[in-house]
């Protein structure tokens, strides 16, 4: 599966979450292209990406496409701390 397939699949299965799960008597329409990806990567047959949106909760999504099974796997995160270090030289 080429990135132009790939990307709107995994921000599919990200929106549908999110309805489905976090906003399902909202209000207001969640679409897909809400959903934006911070990265991703592609080696031979398999696909990853890591995506969030601009709902202020904390939350970012994993999708992880197996070429060899033609399965996808998802994972959802909250960040728990975010925290800055200063190294001194």
């Amino acid at each position: 599966m080429d990135y132009n397939k790939m990307i709107p699949t995994f921000k599919k299965i990200v929106a549908d979450y999110i309805r489905e799960e976090l906003l399902p008597e909202s209000k207001t329409e969640f679409k897909d292209e809400d959903v934006y990806v911070v990265w991703y990567c592609k080696t031979l047959k398999n696909a990853k990406a890591l995506l969030s949106t601009d709902i202020p909760d904390g939350r970012y999504y994993e999708v992880t496409y197996n070429g060899e099974k033609n399965e996808y796997y998802f994972d959802a995160y909250k960040k728990e701390k975010n925290k800055r270090i200063v190294i001194e030289d």
